[in-house]
């Protein structure tokens, strides 16, 4: 990207009356995609694109109801509704009296740390719920090898995924969009009902009765709650929701959090305070970040000289799992897009077949040329990793802060693959 494009973009966004910044994992898949994001900060702090209608700053979520997930505590460092479990102890006070149990008061460990932990033989069960690593992670060859290691592997999923497979003990569970009852909230905070449609099929049950079965195991009866009874323990703690009765989410089709009491509709966008005159009103500033231009770990080099990056298609969704049972017409396998001007220094042309090599492992794949590529950048996706395993060749150095793998930037090459001439005679 030439550096004056990069500039003219920013005095546009600057002019502009009203501008949002949008990104998705090609910002944050990075060993430093926290700084990425805090940078976009500071260019929409710069120029007064938050706190108003219209402009703002809007993380893409690549699956349903990710931001749910992080709202209800499903992140190592919150409790629901954003308590800070080392920061704020009387919130951690007060979900312990509401709970029963004591919670620890230190950060637990993200994906990237239980994988390290796997390693020094610290961590020796894992409990997976919807999630793929044998599959989705970074370095997949390392990641078998560690999922292997574990005295006990239990997953809770719809499908019988790769990870599944490796499982000692294996949960068959609802689908959360059609056969279970809740909430779901999207990227713009706003949470909505879930209705079953359908009861889930043969052995698999809804994920709220395999749990409370689970924990009357363990010592801990939980009983029958509904749903709605964990929703309202839920707006009990989490003063965002409190305001959020399903009664009120139904009559108005979702609400925004923050959501403090029954007389709020929500709130549309966030930080407007920061526009009020009133100094008490205003609060506390944004802060501004310095933030550092750091490179991709995995260097260019004669030995490797193009760069990967991996994404979806939009006929798939994440591993395959969910979608490769079904044909589409625009799906065509997994294929090596790489630029006109690659193909032609490598003397390639589409569907010739290619190994292709990285400094952790190498796959196969056939070629097709996309003129929307620029020279040396080369793209693949993870969709079909039954047959083409693209994170054998991903890198997974990791961001510290968030553990998030470097997906979107190894170094690779690509090898020609000769088709041997046909023996003559039978």
């Amino acid at each position: 990207m030439p550096p004056e494009a990069i500039s003219s973009l920013a005095f546009d966004y600057a002019a502009a009356e009203r501008a949002q910044l949008c990104w998705t994992l090609g910002i944050t898949e990075h060993h430093n995609g926290v700084d990425n994001v805090l940078a976009l900060i500071n260019l929409a702090l710069l120029t007064g694109h938050v706190g108003r209608h219209g402009s703002g700053l809007t993380p893409l979520r690549g699956q349903n109801n990710v931001q749910g997930g992080g709202d209800m505590g499903a992140i190592p460092n919150k409790l629901p509704g954003f308590h800070d479990i080392e920061r704020d102890p009387t919130a951690r006070h007060m979900f312990e009296s509401a709970w029963g149990v004591p919670i620890p008061s230190h950060y637990g460990m993200h994906l990237t740390q239980m994988f390290h932990a796997m390693d020094k033989g610290e961590l020796t069960t894992l409990y997976c719920i919807g999630e793929n690593p044998a599959q989705s992670e970074a370095d997949s060859s390392r990641t078998h090898q560690r999922l292997q290691s574990l005295d006990c592997l239990v997953v809770q999923d719809i499908f019988l995924t790769k990870t599944a497979e490796m499982a000692d003990i294996v949960l068959p569970a609802s689908s959360s969009w059609c056969e279970s009852e809740g909430t779901v909230t999207n990227s713009e905070r706003r949470v909505q009902r879930v209705r079953r449609a359908l009861s889930p099929p043969g052995e698999a049950r809804d994920d709220l009765d395999i749990l409370s079965d689970l924990a009357a195991r363990l010592g801990y009866d939980w009983g029958r709650p509904s749903p709605q009874q964990v929703w309202d323990e839920l707006r009990s703690l989490s003063p965002v929701h409190r305001g959020m009765s399903y009664a009120r989410l139904e009559a108005l089709g979702g609400i925004a959090w923050p959501c403090y009491d029954e007389q709020s509709v929500g709130e549309a966008y966030l930080h407007g305070r920061l526009w009020e005159r009133d100094l008490e009103k205003r609060g506390s500033a944004a802060p501004f970040t310095v933030v550092f231009d750091d490179p991709p770990l995995d260097p260019i080099t004669p030995e490797f000289p193009l760069r990967l990056t991996t994404g979806r298609r939009l006929d798939s969704y994440n591993t395959g799992v969910q979608t490769s049972a079904y044909a589409s017409p625009l799906r065509f396998g997994e294929r090596l897009d790489i630029s006109p001007e690659d193909a032609s220094n490598y003397g390639l042309k589409s569907d010739d077949r290619v190994r292709i090599v990285s400094r952790r492992g190498a796959i196969e794949a056939v070629v097709n040329i996309d003129p929307g590529l620029r020279e040396g950048l080369v793209f693949m996706t993870f969709h079909f990793s039954e047959d083409t395993d693209v994170n054998i060749l991903t890198n997974e150095a990791s961001d510290p802060r968030s553990g998030t793998s470097e997906f979107k930037a190894a170094s690779i090459r690509i090898e020609a693959i000769v088709s041997k001439p046909c023996e003559a005679g039978g």
